[in-house]
């Protein structure tokens, strides 16, 4: 791997893109030089890189001669279709989507939680699912103290995880209804302005949807523990960024407050926010931009022997997406 890569960005006009494109900038990635690619519509656009205006290209089979590194953030169709192209053109593609995340051959990484994993990439390397992402950064350090065995688990999920036209909804329906409209729906079956929508993803069989799903999943590769167990109902709530959870978790070994505290406050990646007397606790509004993730709301699970509770929030957009892309971009880096 080229000590200062040639990086592509595809998907690059899309919210994760630009973001990608902004954390390169802020963790001062040794790029040496950057590739926009998307869409046929995008092109010729131009977005700011340290300074310079780098013109979107179009996606298209031949994009990957001479790249080093390619993020991937243009959804699942697309990743199917091009990230085998970029690894069979000597490209490390870090994919964003849901594409590769359960296939056996392709690491699935938090770099806090299992950077080591980086080295058996075969050309391609997933990105987690968001919310299981953010919740994994305060489980998987109270795991290898306790042991987690299962945890039951509510998400309350930002609208800009659904993409730009979902906040476009959001501020549209506010804005009707404050002013005696009725609120016009496009992107969610139901009015998201002062409700919650339990539905996240499609239904399967079993009345469970898919993001509730990918928490088990993924957890298990991610975490490198097959017996982990996750009931996850994953809700939709009118806020414009940055999800939380609200866990209870099982665990082996007995655990207290105050030693998932010391582990919690060691964690990197996590803020612990948690401080109820003063209304300290993780906020979306505060997340918001933030590298880090926060826990807080910590205390003895009430109806589970050797279980605690807690509260996560973290930016689905950075933590959930393009700053764990850049952080396995530069594992790779480490690793050459």
């Amino acid at each position: 791997m080229n000590k200062k890569p040639h990086v592509a960005v595809v998907g690059a006009t899309g919210a994760v893109g630009l973001e990608m494109i902004k954390t390169l900038e802020k963790r001062n990635f040794p790029v040496s030089k950057l590739t926009l690619l998307a869409s046929a519509r995008s092109v010729r656009k131009k977005l700011k890189f340290r300074g310079e205006d780098v013109t979107v290209e179009e996606l298209t089979k031949d994009s990957f001669g001479g790249i080093d590194i390619a993020l991937f953030s243009a959804g699942g169709g697309i990743s199917k279709e091009f990230a085998p192209i970029a690894a069979r053109a000597g490209c490390v593609v870090v994919d964003n989507s849901s594409a590769f995340r359960m296939d056996e051959a392709v690491p699935l990484v938090v770099p806090e939680i299992n950077a080591s994993d980086v080295k058996s990439h075969k050309g391609i390397i997933a990105n987690p699912n968001c919310t299981t992402a953010i919740t994994l950064m305060a489980l998987y350090p109270l795991h290898r103290a306790f042991s987690c065995k299962r945890i039951f688990a509510s998400s309350y999920q930002a609208v800009s995880g659904t993409g730009a036209k979902a906040i476009e909804e959001l501020k549209r329906q506010v804005d009707q209804l404050v002013h005696g409209q009725p609120a016009t729906r496009e992107v969610y079956p139901h009015q998201i302005a002062f409700n919650v929508l339990p539905h996240i993803d499609s239904f399967l069989p079993t009345g469970y949807t898919k993001e509730e799903m990918k928490m088990e999943n993924e957890g298990r590769k991610i975490m490198h523990h097959p017996a982990f167990r996750a009931s996850v109902t994953c809700v939709r709530v009118p806020v414009y960024r940055a999800h939380s959870v609200a866990v209870s978790a099982e665990f082996d070994k007995p655990v207290t407050v105050e030693a998932a505290r010391e582990v919690l406050k060691k964690a990197p990646g996590l803020d612990l926010v948690d401080d109820p007397a003063k209304n300290e606790y993780p906020l979306p509004l505060y997340q918001t931009g933030q590298y880090n993730c926060a826990v807080g709301r910590l205390r003895k699970d009430c109806a589970m022997d050797n279980g605690l509770c807690f509260w996560v929030s973290g930016d689905q957009l950075l933590k959930g997406a393009a700053l764990n892309a850049v952080q396995i971009a530069e594992e790779l880096l480490k690793q050459a």
